[in-house]
């Protein structure tokens, strides 16, 4: 797809969206895409990390809605449907990939395209990049489930503002409300996005994916559930073979060399 680049090089599933005329805004077909690549890097043992960027002034203006309101058939359901299908569809995938997930945000990152990068595991942004909750000024409810991640992001006041105002939020405001990991200048976002993901594939790839559910699942769930599925999780993460590396490599007093098995 012309619109989205993507390859795996040192084991990064890097995808680049690539509409700069339209601040990088995705059609449907664009959405779907990305979906189906996030699927794919969950299953793939080649793939232990994937980068999220665009190109131009924008990471993401949202969905492009120039052919409609992308609301779709006003029947009983329709709307709803379509956003099941749709924005909430791309964002459970980031949220569920089973890899890590950096974006690497250099502008505009509006509605549907903030919420692209929020709902990703690491954030790191451009200086002059700015997150919009365009929403409120067209009148509409947030949805691909803004509502959802920013209260688990910042502080349900800073939210409430963000969503009642629509105001543009500059990264390093943004950084300060705990929204993004870290704001660089503009040069330097493509490298310290690199070393970054660098990082995360050559991390233990399986002890990642465990620890984004437990983390993922934390506020939804009671201490009891919580204490559980954590117990859960390291009897499944002992069987791998990166934690007998990483137990081998404490006691041989040396660097770990992970495999993402």
């Amino acid at each position: 797809m012309r619109e989205i680049r993507h390859d795996v090089r040192d084991r990064i599933l890097r995808v680049t969206l690539d509409r700069p005329e339209s601040l990088n805004a995705l059609t449907p077909a664009m959405r779907d895409h990305l979906v189906d690549l996030l699927t794919r890097a969950s299953a793939d043992p080649d793939v232990r990390a994937v980068l999220l960027t665009g190109t131009g002034r924008g990471f993401c203006a949202g969905a492009d809605l120039r052919g409609g309101t992308g609301t779709g058939d006003r029947a009983p359901g329709g709307v709803a449907r379509v956003l099941r299908l749709g924005a909430q569809r791309l964002v459970a995938a980031v949220l569920d990939c089973e890899k890590p997930v950096l974006a690497a945000v250099n502008g505009t990152a509006a509605g549907l395209g903030a919420h692209l990068a929020l709902a990703c595991d690491l954030v790191l942004a451009a200086e002059s990049a700015r997150f919009i909750e365009v929403f409120v000024r067209r009148g509409l409810v947030p949805d691909a489930a803004g509502a959802y991640l920013l209260p688990r992001l910042t502080g349900l006041q800073r939210v409430k503002e963000l969503l009642f105002f629509g105001d543009p939020l500059p990264a390093p405001e943004a950084e300060r409300l705990g929204l993004v990991n870290r704001v660089v200048p503009d040069a330097d976002l493509g490298g310290t996005a690199r070393t970054w993901a660098l990082r995360l594939a050559a991390a233990p790839t399986r002890t990642l994916a465990l620890t984004k559910h437990l983390l993922n699942t934390s506020l939804d769930t009671d201490r009891t559930t919580a204490f559980a599925a954590e117990a859960w999780a390291q009897e499944l993460n002992m069987t791998t073979e990166d934690a007998r590396e990483g137990l081998r490599a404490f006691t041989e007093r040396r660097e770990p060399a992970f495999r993402g098995r």
